[in-house]
């Protein structure tokens, strides 16, 4: 049987290189997508080593023509993990700087519909698609300063729950995995801008956040789940956050 063909957007860091991981690992034959080469070609050297196929293409989600392109050049795809995204700032609403919202929303939300689009052809072709949104628990509530990634996470939502609508009769599924508070290397430290001092009070006294394979093994579970069984939303968090303000931190 042709080994099945996983797609993950977002890969060369963070939660995005540890779903490609946990992919490789279960089987599947990973494409791994993202802007910076050097990261993705360590990784599939990483994977291939270690027995696993993985093959590497550099790709800027919001490019639409390199997105298309890279569906061109795809032989197959039965599962999409959209991954790549990120939030910029943290100002209030009054004062955020607009750009900094168009590049969230960007990548984001646009970027999630260019790959989903170019690549929905196929998963509907290979008889058995999966297509997995990496949102968060900022597009289920908002909170102060996080206007922007809110904004554009509440729309990275919203794809996923009118896409599962509109495919429903045919072979795909839609999942939607919402994390809360994970730290990884890059979120938070580009969030603030490189301030590694405010990007390390995010998670100040909290014992244990939620890491990136953390969140890599609930979409190898969703993804594996029979056919017939769709994960619609999962929302992960660690213990200690009840809610997106509610946190309990050590003293």
């Amino acid at each position: 049987m042709t080994t099945r063909t996983a797609v993950v957007t977002g890969a060369s860091s963070g939660i995005g290189a540890a779903t490609a991981r946990r992919l490789a690992a279960a089987g599947f034959r990973v494409v791994l997508a993202a802007r910076r080469k050097e990261r993705i070609e360590a990784l599939a050297a990483e994977l291939t080593e270690a027995g696993h196929e993985a093959e590497t293409y550099p790709l800027d989600v919001t490019d639409r023509a390199a997105v298309d392109a890279f569906a061109a050049a795809l032989d197959r795809c039965d599962v999409l993990v959209n991954n790549a995204g990120g939030a910029l700032g943290t100002e209030p609403v009054a004062t955020a700087d607009p750009a900094d919202w168009r590049a969230m929303y960007e990548v984001n939300v646009v970027g999630v519909l260019n790959v989903t689009q170019a690549l929905l052809p196929a998963l509907i072709a290979s008889g058995d698609g999966t297509v997995v949104v990496l949102s968060s628990t900022a597009g289920h509530i908002a909170y102060e300063g996080g206007g922007g990634y809110v904004a554009a996470k509440h729309g990275a939502h919203a794809i996923a729950a009118t896409l599962r609508l509109e495919l429903c009769g045919d072979p795909v599924r839609v999942i939607e995995i919402a994390p809360g508070m994970v730290r990884t290397d890059e979120f938070a430290l580009n969030r603030y801008r490189g301030d590694e001092d405010k990007a390390a009070a995010v998670y100040e006294g909290v014992a244990e956040p939620l890491t990136a394979d953390d969140v890599a093994d609930t979409v190898e579970w969703a993804v594996t789940r029979p056919s017939h069984v769709n994960i619609d939303l999962m929302v992960i968090r660690p213990r200690a956050q009840a809610a997106q303000h509610k946190v309990h931190r050590e003293r």
